[in-house]
């Protein structure tokens, strides 16, 4: 009896599905896995419809045996481009709740509607319904994303006939009965291939180093994350090479394969729209958004540091501090946040408030949910004198390095940066940045306006779905005018293009190139050109 009432249950669901004009693949494909309907059942009621036959159900059953599949990302009619992509990316294969054909699409060779995707939403509701009814571990993060899922695709979910009402009761029941403390690994191993050419300026030898990074998060809440981050690697120092810090690698870290830890904070929530971060060693980018997707990521972002982002506001000290973020309203959002470069140091000129230090400020505004654009303002001091907090080159090696205009004399300057991301179209995504820096000497008083812009464009599912091509270009900070420094008789200029092809759900190849055109802004060196293979494993 219990088969023949999941039978009509169903039956109805798909009656509601023709009135609603819904296509019905995924629809009946879903149902018929995660109810397990049997023919036998149909037959012994004789269970009829205008289009729904015993002998389409056959149809759809004669696919079987099907095999979970338990990332989105197999799923290749499922647009990777849209945020509810990776959100429920994120929940099937954490909780593993859609089930499809075996050769891992929903059939019709085509993108899923959005009522096609509402009945994989569908799916994940009720299975996170049940564990939450069987007191089992949900993430509050997932059924936040799950809520603004369903927010978003609540005509469809209607349209299913989805039992949503209930769910805000059952939150609140987990709420209050059930979290459990866990621990996450997460590592990223690179494996790099590097060829170099300065011209007059030397070539360097062809090179296979490596990168490695072990990420622990910790949540005793699940409002929480305490993170720590291991690091090690022994990628070829090219900005020593060719001197300049333009030439060095996005993922160069550590040297000798020696391990450290790059990264010590926590962050929780306050409320439903504050965080607050603190800790011993993060960067402002662990706080402050950064709308450059398809750069951002040391690991799986430019090959060139100087494109990845904007190097006035996020490339500056790593050390102890403290940040917040609230979000105003749907379209604002703001942060802030103080960074030690020698937090740790007790000795004089130098602990959380006596040494170098930066404070930022961030406002993000998101007019549409693909364009978003941010301000923000960094307050830098330094003894250093490198404004954006890269040591790379040695302010004595004779490198003149607009970075540090004033080379080490300590440095004060006041940073300002506008940066937009625009997804054009599924598959077409814009961004870039501005950044201008005023800097003066605490020592000489001597001054210098700094600027460095850069600007990217990428493919997404550039000959198989998941693979991106970008190309960027940009210029690194250099001097526009000053007093006591010399100004850039001739402006630099980075460019690189790259595809980023995946292999495996966790592995991907990226070759590509960058070129750098007049180093430190003297037309009279030769481009400097990297040629580079870049593998990335992660697990």
């Amino acid at each position: 009896m219990n088969t023949i009432k999941r039978v009509r249950k169903n039956l109805k669901m798909f009656d509601l599905v023709k009135k609603n004009s819904i296509k019905t693949s995924a629809v009946v494909a879903l149902a018929l896995a995660g109810n397990g309907l049997a023919i036998e059942a149909v037959k012994a009621n004789e269970v009829k419809g205008d289009n729904l036959t015993l002998e389409q159900i056959q149809n759809y059953n004669q696919t079987r045996p099907m095999g979970q599949v338990t990332s989105v990302s197999q799923l290749r009619d499922v647009s990777p481009t849209d945020w509810s992509y990776e959100a429920l990316r994120s929940l099937v294969e954490r909780y593993g709740c859609i089930v499809g054909y075996p050769d891992k699409t929903f059939r019709g060779n085509r993108a899923l509607s959005r009522n096609e995707f509402a009945a994989g939403l569908n799916a994940c509701m009720q299975q996170m319904e049940r564990l939450i009814a069987a007191s089992e571990a949900v993430l509050k993060e997932d059924i936040a994303k799950l809520q603004r899922l369903m927010r978003e695709f609540e005509a469809e979910l209607a349209a299913l006939g989805a039992r949503v009402d209930n769910l805000e009761g059952r939150v609140a029941f987990l709420e209050d009965h059930q979290f459990s403390t866990t621990t996450k690994l997460k590592g990223e191993v690179i494996l790099a291939l590097v060829a170099a050419d300065g011209g007059d300026d030397g070539d360097a030898q062809v090179t296979l180093s490596d990168r490695v990074r072990l990420t622990l998060d910790s949540s005793f809440t699940g409002k929480d994350r305490l993170r720590v981050r291991l690091n090690t690697g022994n990628n070829p120092e090219l900005e020593d090479e060719f001197g300049t810090s333009t030439a060095r690698l996005n993922f160069r870290q550590a040297e000798d394969n020696d391990l450290e830890i790059d990264k010590i904070y926590y962050k929780t929530k306050i409320g439903k729209k504050t965080s607050v971060l603190f800790g011993s060693i993060y960067q402002a980018s662990d706080i402050h958004d950064v709308f450059s997707p398809f750069t951002k990521s040391s690991g799986n972002g430019t090959l060139s540091r100087a494109l990845r982002y904007d190097p006035f506001i996020f490339r500056q000290l790593s050390g102890a501090g403290a940040g917040v973020k609230h979000k105003l309203n749907d379209k604002f959002d703001i942060s802030a946040s103080y960074i030690a470069g020698e937090g740790e140091d007790p000795s004089d000129g130098n602990g959380l408030f006596n040494g170098d230090y930066t404070i930022s400020a961030h406002l993000g505004f998101h007019p549409t949910d693909n364009f978003d654009i941010g301000f923000a303002y960094v307050h830098f001091y330094g003894d250093t004198g490198n404004i954006s907090g890269d040591t790379s080159c040695d302010p004595t090696s004779g490198v003149r390095d607009a970075e540090r205009p004033f080379g080490g004399e300590a440095t004060s300057s006041d940073n300002f940066s506008l940066q937009a991301n625009w997804r054009v179209s599924k598959k077409f995504n814009l961004a870039g940045w501005f950044g201008y820096a005023l800097a003066e000497s605490e020592e000489s008083n001597d001054s210098a306006d700094l600027i460095n812009w850069s600007v990217n464009a990428s493919i997404l599912d550039l000959g198989k779905e998941g693979a991106v091509g970008t190309i960027a270009v940009g210029q690194a900070p250099y001097i526009i005018e000053g007093d006591g420094v010399d100004e850039a008789d001739s402006s630099n200029f980075v460019l690189e293009a790259q595809y980023k092809y995946p292999v495996h759900e966790n592995i991907s190849i990226t070759p590509g190139v960058y070129a750098i055109f007049n180093p430190e802004d003297d037309s009279d060196r030769d481009t400097i050109v990297v040629g580079v293979i870049r593998t990335v494993f992660k697990f």
